[in-house]
């Protein structure tokens, strides 16, 4: 969105959400606006999600939100989005925790199996 953002976390495993937020928009803070005095709100808006189907509504509001402003014509069109990754697992500009990302990380890692493609019923010949 031009002038916000939706983010859907989890609780870090250190420190606070406060915490997290003040690091994230202190270090883009830096980045965008050098010696200017404010960037973002002094505030957000935080939601407790503690269903999957929470988790689902908030997830879908964020995706649509872009469309319902007139941004794009659909979810996937844009950049910004976590979209196509809920949807296909490809990966784009914003790095998603997923068991796509997980099972990535754990083959990086040597921890898990290679794909593997699995032969056709039709190729075996008993």
């Amino acid at each position: 969105m031009p002038e916000h953002i939706h983010l859907l976390l989890s609780e870090p495993e250190r420190d606070t959400l406060a915490e997290a937020i003040k690091s994230l928009k202190q270090g883009v803070s830096r980045r965008l606006i050098g010696s200017a005095e404010h960037f973002w709100q002094k505030r957000y808006y935080d939601f407790n999600v503690r269903s999957y189907e929470k988790f689902v509504e908030k997830l879908r509001y964020i995706h649509r939100n872009p469309v319902r402003r007139g941004l794009c014509a659909a979810p996937e069109d844009w950049a910004w989005s976590s979209f196509l990754h809920y949807a296909t697992g490809v990966e784009g500009r914003v790095e998603v925790e997923s068991e796509w990302t997980a099972r990535k990380r754990e083959r990086a890692a040597g921890r898990l199996c290679p794909a593997t493609e699995l032969p056709h019923s039709s190729q075996n010949h008993a």
